[in-house]
């Protein structure tokens, strides 16, 4: 699927955009498109979930730790 966009450019962006495809001997829409690409993949397309650190990695231990109140009784003693 193509698509037109139109974009203002200030001076500085203007002479960015020269700059670019004269170095990279690009098409201004070509420094466009891999802009965006990497700004894509700089600030993820989609969001990503946030991992839990430690979530899953401990085996066996009793499964009621966090709420059962007989494993504190001992604590600080």
């Amino acid at each position: 699927m193509k698509a037109t966009v139109q974009a203002r450019l200030d001076e500085e962006s203007q002479a960015a955009l020269k700059q670019l495809t004269r170095r990279l001997g690009w098409s201004p829409s070509r420094v466009v498109r891999e802009g965006l690409r990497l700004m894509a993949s700089h600030y993820g397309a989609t969001p990503r979930k946030r991992k839990i650190i430690g979530l899953g990695e401990f085996e066996g231990g009793p499964p009621d730790l966090a709420t059962n109140k007989k494993y504190l009784e001992d604590l600080g003693q």
